[in-house]
């Protein structure tokens, strides 16, 4: 074979696809991303959405069954203030969930502050500086047990469901000492004034839960305060590699809880005019289930307290129609069971098809 008949070394290659990688995908194809949905559709696959038809539903079902009774601007009236002591509770229980936290000991925290602004009241002038010590006072009890909440789970590291479970006895017990069982009566007649006064139609009680759920809703989706939560929630590990102060986050957030458990129980004795030691053996319970039924998740890292707003009124107006329709109470609390239990399984449910994605 002549030297001029070897073949060419610099021919031309011609154009053809790359080779495929070893797992077969083309290494040059760009990353296709789902297209990004409306807005309207992300709000309306949201727990707050389904939920608030929910409760629209259970409205009109018991409107329609008793009209004359249920739907009537009396019953609308003590719907929005038994909400409104579970609403102030349930904002701090919304931050304590969303950062994977507990706390059953809220109704005994409500109650020693009661009890201790009460008595506090009992034999001062009466007048609007007292009923505000007062106020002070409750708010100031509910930090201390919120504090002491905080620093066994954050610094001691007993579980939380532990804590306050010791604290939901000790509160409670502390109530009881300090009035020998009895309920406190004897609260200034000022009181009287701010539970009647209504402007534009709703009580004074209601508009500090209102205040209280507006300015802490912020509080939790626009700041950074809100975003460490969530963080903390989600991944606590991750939260301190951030650079997060998790466990003074932590105590901060039950103390948080503390104080607005600690003003829920000025809006009950306002409302009351007494102390009510024996009867918010079943706060904790509907302010837990309004908040898991508002899309707050139980595992943390999830929820809002627009959505809290919204799930805190399904078992008030079960409880109210319940009562409306001549339903045994016995029952009414194995039907708001059966709901949290229904609410856990469903944030479980949504857990799952979330991770699978």
């Amino acid at each position: 074979m002549s030297r001029t008949d070897a073949p060419n070394s610099t021919t031309e290659v011609t154009a053809g696809p790359p080779p495929s990688t070893s797992t077969g995908m083309d290494p040059t194809a760009a990353a296709v991303l789902p297209p990004r949905r409306p807005a309207w559709r992300r709000a309306v696959a949201t727990s707050p959405f389904y939920m608030g038809c929910v409760l629209l539903a259970m409205i009109v079902i018991f409107s329609i069954m008793k009209p004359d009774s249920f739907s009537t601007v009396a019953n609308v009236r003590n719907i929005t203030l038994d909400v409104a002591m579970l609403q102030v509770m349930a904002v701090g229980m919304t931050f304590v969930i969303v950062a994977g936290g507990f706390d059953i000991s809220i109704s005994s925290i409500l109650v020693f502050s009661g009890v201790v602004a009460a008595k506090f009241m009992e034999n001062r002038a009466d007048n609007w500086g007292t009923v505000i010590l007062g106020a002070i006072i409750c708010v100031l009890c509910g930090t201390a047990w919120g504090l002491f909440n905080g620093v066994c789970i954050a610094k001691l590291k007993v579980p939380p469901l532990i804590t306050t479970l010791g604290t939901l006895g000790a509160a409670l017990g502390a109530a009881q000492l300090i009035t020998d069982g009895s309920d406190v009566r004897t609260v200034p007649r000022t009181m009287f004034v701010i539970s009647r006064y209504r402007p534009f139609g709703l009580s004074w009680l209601v508009w500090v839960a209102i205040f209280v759920t507006i300015v802490f809703g912020l509080i939790l989706a626009f700041t950074r305060y809100g975003r460490h939560t969530y963080l903390i929630g989600s991944n606590i590990e991750s939260a301190r590699r951030a650079g997060i102060k998790v466990d003074r986050h932590v105590m901060s957030l039950y103390a948080l809880n503390g104080s607005l458990a600690g003003l829920a129980g000025m809006v009950s004795l306002t409302r009351f005019s007494t102390t009510t030691i024996s009867g918010h053996s079943q706060d904790a319970l509907q302010v837990i289930t309004g908040v898991v039924l508002g899309g707050t998740s139980v595992f943390g890292g999830v929820g809002t307290v627009l959505g809290t707003a919204i799930g805190i009124l399904i078992p008030a107006v079960l409880t109210n129609g319940f009562v409306v329709l001549n339903f045994q109470p016995f029952g009414q609390q194995i039907v708001i069971g059966g709901v949290l239990i229904a609410a856990v399984y469903v944030d479980q449910l949504r857990r799952r098809r979330r991770d699978r994605i």
